[in-house]
């Protein structure tokens, strides 16, 4: 099969023809028809991170396809179903956080495209337990960025308790920003949009953002005019932009961080955060219901996915096209047959 391989951290993807992985007990093969290109993939290959990815490395935790085999034991899928192969590639489901459903916290995790081979190939095998299945009506195109971008922005809008009446802020309206924003919608809440770029400012507005700031201007006043803000999504990996939310936040307002800027390092000032009762919270993608829960709303017609389609062989030009912000919202590879 075709897959795009790490063969060293920071060298370029090569396109090879590899075996098709063969599905283990308890595990499924897929047949990829989608796979998001998510920022995690290039701080994976670069290896940005403390924690290092496995070399060589497939990368890919956005993978959408049907189930073509299936493992010892297996009985939950069935060869035919379609469905999505997120970050979270396993989960003990007996520690302390998997029991109280905090899986995304495992003690013994394996993820998706970083410590098992992911989905930027024809076939992937995934865990049968935490695969998710994938309802009709929802393309697999649109299905492959929600099974990322937009969990993890659902989940961090979920745990910065977003209500009616209060005032969200999206920083970075890209690829999961795009989707953070509508999220914050959802849950009622009044929504501020954040970027630098025209493109993603328009792209805010067209979504219905209810104010929008060009943060290239002056955001600590355009913030202020509007009465401050009560919870702030980074979903961009700037200790600046994480700065600038935390200034903007009103008593009791929470500064929710998924952005993972790559030398790890963030200075909030203790007193303000102290007296004003701020919450800096990190949250990391979502659990298989909340995955659930996003599908579900998808389907419904409550939100749209933004992206565009490319071709796995062009892989390097694509994070090149990333990294340079020159997307609309997300990038997703599309598998013929």
């Amino acid at each position: 099969m075709k897959a795009a391989v790490v063969p060293a951290l920071g060298a370029p993807l090569e396109i090879r023809d590899v075996p098709v992985p063969v599905a283990g007990p308890g595990q499924v093969l897929v047949k990829i028809e989608a796979s998001g290109l998510c920022h995690t993939d290039i701080h994976a290959a670069r290896g940005d991170w403390p924690v290092k990815p496995k070399i060589p490395l497939i990368p890919g935790h956005e993978g959408v396809g049907r189930v073509v085999a299936l493992g010892e034991g297996v009985e939950r899928v069935a060869v035919g179903d379609r469905v999505a192969l997120p970050w979270l590639g396993y989960a003990c489901g007996y520690c302390r956080y998997c029991v109280m459903g905090w899986e995304t916290y495992c003690t013994s995790p394996a993820y998706m495209g970083y410590t098992m081979d992911g989905s930027y190939a024809e076939y992937a095998v995934g865990n049968a337990s935490h695969v998710v299945k994938v309802p009709d009506g929802i393309s697999s195109f649109d299905a492959a960025p929600l099974t990322c971008a937009g969990v993890t922005t659902y989940k961090a809008i979920k745990v910065g308790r977003a209500t009616p009446g209060e005032t969200a802020a999206v920083i970075g309206i890209g690829g999961l920003g795009h989707l953070g924003l509508q999220y914050a919608k959802i849950f009622g809440a009044t929504t501020v949009a954040i970027d630098v770029e025209d493109d993603k400012l328009q792209l805010a507005k067209d979504l219905g953002a209810d104010h929008v700031i060009d943060a290239r201007g002056d955001q600590a006043a355009g913030l202020e005019a509007l009465g401050g803000i009560d919870l702030a999504l980074v979903t961009v990996p700037s200790p600046a932009a994480m700065q600038a939310a935390h200034a903007a936040l009103n008593p009791n307002g929470r500064l929710v961080i998924v952005g993972l800027p790559a030398d790890n390092r963030l200075e909030l000032p203790v007193f303000e955060t102290v007296l004003k009762g701020i919450s800096v919270i990190g949250s990391l993608v979502g659990t298989r219901n909340d995955l659930e829960d996003v599908f579900d709303l998808h389907a419904q017609g409550r939100t749209r996915v933004v992206a565009e389609t490319r071709r796995l062989e062009d892989v390097n030009a694509c994070f090149d096209e990333v990294l340079a912000g020159r997307v609309p919202a997300r990038l997703v590879f599309e598998f013929s047959g």
